[in-house]
Formats: C-alpha cells, sequence, structure tokens
C-alpha cells in the first residue's frame, strides 16, 4: 500500500447519525419528512445526490436549484454543528494510525460526501493539519462524481503520481464508501462500524476486510 483513502464522518470523525438527521430536519424544512433509516441509504453520495435521490423516491423530480437550496440548509446546520457542539472528536485510534501509517511510508488521504466547507470546519475544529497529520483531502463538490464513482480516489492517486489502484486502500463506514473502493479497483477496501451501517449491512456490499476499530488496519497493513 503507498495511500489509504479515508472517510470522514463515521470512519474518522465520531458520529450518532447527526449528519443524517441534520439532512432530514433539512428535509423537512421544505415539508418532506424521511425516516432517518430511509435517509440512511443514501449516506456516503454527495449530499445534493442524496437529497435527489430521495426526493426521487417520493415521486419529485426536484430543480437543481431546489436541491441546491436545501442543501445549503444543511451546510449551514452541519458547519454551526462541528463549530460548536462539545460532541465532536475523532474515532477511537483514528489519529493514531493516520501516524502510524504515515510514518510507515504511506500517504494518509480524505474522501468525503461533503463539500470543502464542511471539511474545512471539521479539520479545524479536530486541529488535523495537513502535512502534520494528513497528507491530502479531496471532497464531493471538487469532482464530477462523487462517490460510489471512483473520482476522488483517482484525484488523491493523482496528486501522489500513483498510477496502479491496487496500492490504494479504501475506508469507510457505508455502502458507498465499499462500492467507491470496488469501482477504483482499490487493492484494499475496508468497511468500518463506527458509523452509519452495521457489519450485517457492510457484509452485502464488496470488501476484503470489516473491521470495528480503526486500530486493526495496523495489522492488515502489515500484513
Amino acid at each position: 500500500m503507498k495511500l489509504i483513502v479515508f472517510d470522514m464522518a463515521g470512519t474518522t470523525v465520531f458520529d450518532e447519525n447527526k449528519v443524517g438527521i441534520t439532512l432530514q430536519a433539512a428535509l423537512q424544512k421544505y415539508g418532506y419528512d424521511f425516516s432517518v433509516e430511509e435517509i440512511n441509504v443514501v449516506m456516503g453520495y454527495e449530499k445534493p445526490v442524496a437529497i435527489s435521490l430521495l426526493l426521487k423516491d417520493s415521486g419529485v423530480t426536484a430543480e437543481k436549484d431546489f436541491v441546491n437550496k436545501i442543501h445549503q440548509d444543511f451546510v449551514e446546520m452541519m458547519i454551526e454543528y462541528y463549530t460548536k457542539s462539545n460532541e465532536v472528536k475523532s474515532t477511537p485510534n483514528a489519529h493514531h494510525v493516520m501516524q502510524y501509517l504515515r510514518e510507515n511510508g504511506i500517504y494518509v488521504a480524505f474522501d468525503t460526501g461533503f463539500s470543502r466547507p464542511i471539511a474545512d470546519t471539521i479539520f479545524k475544529r479536530l486541529d488535523w493539519k495537513q502535512g502534520e497529520d494528513f497528507d491530502f483531502s479531496i471532497t464531493s463538490d471538487e469532482v464530477e462524481n462523487g462517490r460510489p464513482y471512483p473520482d476522488m480516489i483517482f484525484k488523491a492517486m493523482e496528486h501522489f503520481n500513483i498510477t496502479d489502484s491496487k496500492e490504494v486502500g479504501k475506508i469507510g463506514d457505508t455502502m458507498s464508501d465499499l462500492q467507491q473502493g470496488e469501482n477504483a479497483k482499490c487493492g484494499l477496501t475496508i468497511g468500518v462500524t463506527t458509523g452509519a451501517y452495521s457489519r450485517n449491512e457492510l457484509k452485502g456490499y464488496h470488501h476484503d476486510f470489516i473491521i470495528d476499530d480503526l486500530l486493526e488496519l495496523k495489522n492488515i497493513v502489515k500484513n
């Protein structure tokens, strides 16, 4: 492995379904009521795409401007949460594993279904700095297609001049993370149970390993 690409919320950033609950609240503001279980199905997707899919499932074909309006409310609520809430913290052993990988010559990158403003708010709150704690980050609004498409992984590979995706690992807590790893043909695709999906739910999608703690990644990489 030359590069490990981590998801953020639910994988390296503690999340007790706050993202899903916030998306639910943003949709409710416009009269659309979805259960958290329905919303969890699209967790991990680029958020405007997630909103469009949910509305489509309820029989609404929404204009792009309307979707963007809901998304902007979601962004504002998430930024306020990540700026002010005492719940904001990394998942267990996330930073330790990031440092372990970097000390052993493996690049650490993040990709996320969030837009850049939310991702940067999280990095600032956790005091994670590029070049010190991680090596690169890419957000869904910076590529043509978010997850489950492989665009963000390919962008990270391009940044590090990596041409073989078998030298890349992808880790995330949702089906779209695992689908993204499969679509990018990553050499290692790992599901983690600290977020939106249970072990049984993750089992139904392409994976090499399913882990309960990022600390397990150390042994996987060693072997």
